[in-house]
């Protein structure tokens, strides 16, 4: 039973273990590439979004402007990532992810969609149908945590 009372009937307490325990076995299900979580990230929103001004990139990633400068310029040295001016205002940059970045992103996002299939086929028929029911509101939900907050702002952190 859930301590914490909830408008929709919802246990968010289990919800909230459950994503917990899940997260922390998804993000290990590829190989760590010498890389933080946080880089990672950073190389899989630019892989998804495309270019980005610097500022976009460190509101995206709910990092400081001085940390996402230093992690982007270690992107850089590492051939991940490149900065070039942006045509609508040559005062501002934008960071783009490089061919190798991009290999990067894919190679984890194969090997851990090929973790993902094995640990699925060992789930028994109930279950399986079950994770696949709730897709569509696991899908909403990221989505709708991808918002920027409407309410007060989340803090930032250091990149790692």
């Amino acid at each position: 039973m859930s301590l914490i009372p909830s408008p929709t009937g919802l246990d968010v307490e289990a919800l909230d273990l459950a994503m917990e325990q899940f997260t922390a076995a998804f993000i290990r299900l590829a190989s760590v590439e010498q890389m933080s979580f946080t880089t990672l990230g950073v190389l899989h929103t630019l892989a998804g979004a495309g270019p980005m001004r610097l500022s976009e990139l460190t509101a995206s990633e709910r990092v400081t402007q001085p940390a996402m400068t230093q992690l982007v310029t270690r992107l850089e040295q590492d051939g991940l990532a490149v900065r070039s001016p942006d045509p609508s205002d040559r005062r501002a940059v934008l960071v783009q992810v490089t061919p190798a970045g991009a290999k990067v992103v894919e190679s984890r996002r194969k090997e851990r969609i090929g973790r993902l299939a094995d640990l699925a086929g060992r789930l028994d028929a109930h279950h399986r149908q079950a994770l696949a029911a709730s897709l569509p509101a696991l899908l909403e939900m990221a989505r709708l945590a991808a918002r920027p907050p409407s309410g007060p702002t989340a803090p930032l952190r250091p990149a790692q």
